[in-house]
């Protein structure tokens, strides 16, 4: 890999790009087929600034590019290239992204990958290499170790080709089998129609069970007697407390059927630029109008790292530092991403936006954001699911703060979209967050209704 140092101005924080030449000259995506990603995060923190005592600096953010690296191999992806900064690192893969703060990672990968084949790596490496706490054997030497997680997410829309699929992967009952007999507290979700486009969701809860206190660096066989085969989520040392990040806020948008005549500009026409995937990502992010989401207008510490793969697709990664109002600890700490990837084939065309900026920082609305992302893709149908802690007071289009969480989660997603109809708007309210979920289609789309069968489950 080669390293370039990028740094916007004098005050800015430093970001690192780091591409992996020998990955990305021979990258080749004819046979892709399946958009939509399955996409896990997995907290072991209430926030960056709560780590328990004995993990290490920097949290999650120590480990090095070559662990992780050895876990992605079991998903079947490729790192292409890094942006690490202060807070967090974002790695663009062959087949999506994974981004990691000191506290939680995000992986979401496209494909036939086996993400959930990664998981338990992932967590020994968080015992292992970061120093977190693991409750379900006694010592790091065991080969079962296992970092405790403060909270798990698993979701993913439909799959178009659910046949494909590997591991346990094969349906969404196999995906839950496969969590519920490695966590303890998890709950699984049909949110939307069966015979239409939905999407599942699988999240733990916060444990009751009460633990003897974890094992830390200090004292590697201190950790506590096993209770369960299985692991728990959600114990917090008391010293901690169990605040979450108020603004813990997560929108996706996944569109299927994109308009061909766009979707053209995600195709690269010329094979002997096929070694320059990230420079014609850079130019497409500009002229497809992605760059403009959050413009480095209004964001001007915003990070983009794009690629244009051959013979078509694309993916791109966003670090997007928050505006620092003052020398307020939280302020400095704070960073978010936002991260798209396109398929454009015609018979399975697809493309995600997901990103976590609050809505209304720096006056950018979450309304605004689905206009923008919409008119760029002009999907002739599309879902949109917007995910955020109940104790975030959330602002609506028109600007004023509203203290019901939910009212106020509704009116930031907002039910018109010109050129559009709504189908579906579901609205659930679990202990700790709240979820809106809605399906449009375009005015007139008369597309085939074939891919969107739901699955055996």
């Amino acid at each position: 890999m080669t390293s370039t140092d990028v740094t916007n101005s004098a005050a800015a924080e430093e970001t690192q790009l780091t591409i992996n030449h020998e990955v990305a000259a021979d990258l080749d995506s004819t046979n892709a087929f399946e958009g939509p990603e399955k996409l896990l995060e997995v907290w072991f923190a209430p926030s960056a600034k709560t780590l328990p005592p004995g993990v290490k600096e920097n949290g999650l953010k120590s480990v090095s590019p070559s662990i992780w690296e050895g876990m992605l191999d079991m998903v079947n992806c490729k790192v292409l290239s890094i942006v690490n900064s202060d807070h967090v690192d974002a790695y663009l893969l062959s087949e999506s992204s994974m981004f990691v703060f000191p506290h939680k990672l995000i992986l979401k990968t496209c494909g036939t990958t086996t993400l959930l084949l990664g998981l338990r790596r992932l967590l020994r490496i968080a015992a292992i290499d970061a120093g977190f706490p693991f409750h379900n054997v006694k010592t790091l030497e065991d080969d079962r170790v296992a970092a405790t997680p403060h909270r798990v997410f698993y979701s993913r829309k439909n799959f178009l080709f659910p046949d494909r699929q590997q591991g346990p992967h094969s349906s969404w009952k196999e995906e839950v089998k496969f969590l519920d007999e490695l966590f303890e507290n998890g709950s699984a979700y049909l949110v939307g129609r069966m015979n239409a486009d939905h999407w599942y969701l699988y999240m733990t809860s916060p444990t009751t069970s009460t633990l003897t206190p974890p094992r830390t660096p200090s004292s590697s066989t201190g950790g506590s007697p096993t209770r369960s085969a299985k692991i728990p989520t959600g114990i917090v040392a008391p010293c901690l407390g169990s605040v979450d990040d108020n603004d813990d806020e997560t929108l996706e948008i996944l569109m299927m059927d994109l308009d061909q005549d766009l979707a053209k500009q995600w195709y690269l026409e010329d094979s002997e630029k096929s070694g320059e995937g990230h420079a014609l990502g850079t130019a497409i992010s500009n002229k497809c109008g992605l760059a403009e989401v959050y413009p480095t207008s209004v964001y001007p510490e915003a990070r983009i790292d794009s690629y244009l793969f051959t013979p078509c697709g694309y993916s791109a990664n966003g670090v997007i530092p928050a505006p620092t109002k003052s020398s307020d600890d939280a302020a400095s700490r704070a960073a978010h991403y936002f991260t798209v990837h396109v398929t454009p084939e015609p018979i399975c065309s697809y493309a995600s936006f997901e990103t976590n900026v609050p809505s209304g920082q720096n006056g950018r609305q979450t309304s605004e954001v689905i206009d923008h992302v919409i008119n760029i893709f002009r999907p002739g149908r599309f879902t949109v699911t917007l995910f955020q802690t109940k104790n975030k007071p959330a602002t609506p289009a028109g600007g004023a703060d509203v203290e019901e969480s939910q009212g106020s989660l509704v009116k930031q997603t907002v039910d018109r979209i010109d050129g559009y109809r709504r189908i579906d708007r579901i609205i659930h309210e679990f202990e700790d967050y709240d979820l809106v979920f809605r399906y449009y289609e375009r005015d007139g789309w008369t597309g085939t209704k074939k891919a969107m069968v739901g699955e055996d489950f």
